[in-house]
């Protein structure tokens, strides 16, 4: 099995998981922020579609793209919604770069159906 599968295995069950957490565990702490839910809803949201992608996509490059992307994109706005502080805002962007970066890759590149 290709570890890209596990990650996006990891990535699917981790959305999952934040989204019934967020939804449910997390729901007092987060309504004390007008931004705090939507940053998790969006968070959330995005690393479901990016793990679905990373294990659709034959494309390695913009699999990696989005594993980081993911990464930064989705723990930062995490970590505010949890009240973090705010200049993680500024790092977000950097994650959904590369998330953008590996859906243009998919144009330009094109990738042996070989894993």
């Amino acid at each position: 099995m290709s570890s890209r599968y596990v990650l996006s295995g990891l990535m699917g069950a981790t959305a999952v998981a934040l989204g019934a957490f967020g939804a449910h565990g997390l729901k007092q702490i987060l309504q004390q922020n007008p931004d705090a839910v939507s940053w998790w809803n969006t968070a959330t949201q995005y690393l479901m579609i990016h793990a679905i992608a990373v294990g659709a996509i034959k494309s390695k490059r913009s699999a990696y793209l989005w594993l980081t992307g993911s990464l930064i994109f989705s723990s930062t706005l995490y970590a505010m919604a949890l009240g973090g502080p705010k200049w993680l805002g500024a790092i977000t962007p950097i994650g959904g770069t590369l998330l953008i970066v590996g859906w243009v890759m998919l144009i330009f590149f094109k990738e042996s159906s070989h894993d």
